[in-house]
Order: C-alpha cells, then sequence, then structure tokens
C-alpha cells in the first residue's frame, strides 16, 4: 500500500493495475468517512453541525425461537424520504447543503451510521424485563453511497464504479474483521417496497459481533461437506441465466422469493477478497446485468434486497461465497409480502417455481 499523505492512501489495484486511493477523514461528531477513488480524493473539508443520533441499543434472546433480536430506539428518528433538497447524502463541500459528506465531490463514500443498530460502544436499555437474556448490541454499521449523484442504480453506475464499490467492501471485510467482528455483511435495500428511507443510490454495511443463525447454518452446512461449487454444474441448464468471468447467476431451485436470484464464482471462494482479478470483473459485470434484467423483466424499477454472504471470520470449512437478491415482486403489479403463515413458522410460499424464474430472467 502506498502512503501519500497522513490521511490518503493507495489500498488497492483495479484488475487491469489501475490504482485505487482511500481518504480517510473524520466528521465533526467523530464518526470516520471515508473515500474511495480511481483518482486522489482532494478538497476541503465543510462544516457540519450534525448531532449523534445513536442511543441505547440491546440484543434479546427469544427462547421459543432460540435467536437473538437487536432493540434500537433511536432509529426512529432517522430521515425518511427527504427531497432531493434535503438530501444527507449529496455532495455537501462549502457552499452546499449540509451533507452527511462535506466535501464537493466524490466517487463513492462509506461513513459510519448516524442512527446505528449495533455500535462498537453501545450501551443497553436501563429497563426492561428481568428472566431473559440481553446484552449491548455491539458491532458496527455504515452507510455505502455509491455515487454523489442523487439518482441511479447498480446498472447505470458503470462498470468502473461497480469495481471500486467491490474493492471498497473487500477493504471493509478486512478492517472490520481486524477489529474483531465476526460477520460483516454489506447489504442493499432498493426500493419503498422494502423500507428505503432514501432514494439517493446506496447500500450499507453490518458487521455482527455473533455469528446470526441464518450465517450459523449456512457455515455448518458447507463445513458438514454440502458443496454448491458440485452442483453448479448439474443445475445450470434448468436455473443458470448469465455467466462473466468465472461468475455465475442463477436461481437456486430452492428458493424462497418468486425470481431470486444468486451470484457466485463457479470455484469456491470465502469472499471476494478471495477473487481472482477475472472474478472481481465478472461480480462487477452481474451485478449491473442482473439489476437491468429485473427491471427488465416487469417493465419497471424492481425492489429487492441484495445481500453478501461471505465466511465469518477466521473463515469456514467448505465456505463458498453468495450475493443473493431477494427480489419483492411476483408480478409487475403484486408485491410479495410475507403473511401470517410464513412469518409464524419461516415456512415460505412461493408462488414462481425457480426453474420458471430462471427462464424468465434469462430471456429477459
Amino acid at each position: 500500500m502506498q502512503i501519500l499523505s497522513p490521511e490518503l492512501s493507495q489500498f488497492a489495484s483495479a484488475p487491469d493495475g489501475r490504482p485505487l486511493y482511500l481518504r480517510r477523514a473524520r466528521k465533526a461528531d467523530g464518526r470516520d468517512l471515508l473515500l474511495y477513488g480511481f483518482t486522489p480524493h482532494e478538497g476541503l473539508q465543510a462544516a457540519e453541525d450534525f448531532a449523534s443520533g445513536a442511543g441505547p441499543s440491546e440484543l434479546r434472546w427469544h427462547p421459543l425461537r432460540q435467536e437473538w433480536s437487536i432493540y434500537a430506539g433511536a432509529r426512529q428518528n432517522r430521515p425518511h424520504l427527504p427531497g432531493q433538497a434535503d438530501d444527507p447524502i449529496a455532495p455537501g463541500g462549502p457552499g452546499q447543503p449540509l451533507s452527511e459528506i462535506p466535501f464537493s465531490d466524490f466517487e463513492i463514500a462509506i461513513f459510519e451510521n448516524r442512527f446505528p443498530t449495533l455500535s462498537e460502544t453501545a450501551t443497553g436499555f436501563d429497563t426492561g424485563a428481568t428472566g431473559i437474556q440481553r446484552r449491548a448490541a455491539c458491532g458496527h454499521c455504515e452507510v455505502v453511497v455509491y455515487t454523489p449523484d442523487q439518482t441511479g442504480n447498480l446498472t447505470t453506475l458503470g462498470q468502473d464504479r461497480r469495481l471500486l464499490l467491490i474493492h471498497a467492501w473487500i477493504e471493509r471485510y478486512a478492517d472490520l474483521f481486524a477489529r474483531g467482528h465476526s460477520v460483516v455483511m454489506p447489504f442493499e435495500n432498493r426500493g419503498e417496497a422494502v423500507g428505503v428511507t432514501l432514494h439517493h443510490p446506496h447500500g450499507q454495511l453490518y458487521a455482527f459481533d455473533f455469528v446470526p443463525p441464518v450465517q450459523a447454518k449456512a457455515a455448518d452446512a458447507f463445513a458438514d461437506g454440502w458443496s454448491l461449487e458440485t452442483h453448479l454444474p448439474d443445475w445450470w441448464e434448468s436455473y443458470g441465466i448469465v455467466e462473466a468471468g468465472g461468475m455465475v447467476a442463477f436461481a437456486p431451485p430452492f428458493a424462497r422469493f418468486p425470481y431470486e436470484v444468486w451470484l457466485t464464482p463457479r470455484s469456491r471462494r470465502d469472499g471476494p477478497w478471495a477473487f481472482s482479478g477475472e472474478e472481481i470483473e465478472g461480480f462487477a459485470e452481474l451485478l449491473g446485468e442482473m439489476t437491468a434484467r429485473y427491471d427488465r423483466l416487469f417493465g419497471r424499477d424492481m425492489p429487492y434486497m441484495l445481500t453478501l454472504h461471505a465466511a465469518p471470520k477466521g473463515g469456514s470449512k467448505g465456505f463458498h461465497f453468495t450475493a443473493q437478491y431477494y427480489p419483492l415482486l411476483r408480478a409487475a403489479e403484486k408485491v410479495k409480502f410475507l403473511a401470517s403463515i410464513e412469518q409464524s413458522t419461516n415456512v415460505f410460499t412461493v408462488d414462481v417455481l425457480p426453474e420458471a424464474a430462471a427462464a424468465a430472467l434469462k430471456t429477459a
């Protein structure tokens, strides 16, 4: 890594060898702000007057479901669908409106969430029921801003910006694992049907200090010998959609959402940090391609949840990385809701066969 100044460094190289740069800044309230780019970031930092929105947050154990839930009441105060003039993650340099990113321009920006669910300094609540397991909700939450533009998506960002995003994710995995967190999960919620509170193109990242049950079960399944790498060739004809650079997009035959799609390398990898340059290029291409196919499927923007499932800290025997899209439409004007039975039993009812979804997305 080349250090250019105390706050600026070359943190990685693109697959074609171009250097990628990281500028580390500190917000007025002490939160970290990271600026990633193909060019070294310059410019003066504007004044800010944001006050921390953090409050107590804690984990409480559900004795019947055998899982933790997080309680973070301060998140009720976070911005909700502000207009473009009040966009809190647009550029906010000198002379510009107040912003979480107090610079006139940037390529990708990542900062600590002002209203975190998990925090490295979390404290629990002073009140609450006795006789249950409770502990502070320790971890870390970040906002990942894809572009200074107030509109766009993973398709319109273009290949270079998607490459930069993947390398930014990889840098965050390394840093947050080094800080002791157990599971790092970048994700994106797209569309008001999913509950998005900001229209500006962005994602988020959570770092957990425990392994959530879904990730724990997946790690156990891989460690016990279940192999995605072995099954992919057999599934490809019926469930495959598109591939690029050693990466594939397919509808898992056990999908829980209509039109659910996974992106994964054909060869087993713990996470994006283990990808070859060709696989990083392919992953970037498929992130744009699948978003475009979803939007073409029904002729409208597809609301979806996208999560990156990588191995926990230290790796896990046999673990195979996937990026999983959960779309929220089952038809052009029909939203997939999680109704009583699904919420109560965690047994999903799926209206579209995965092989039919794969065929539709293959031609979209």
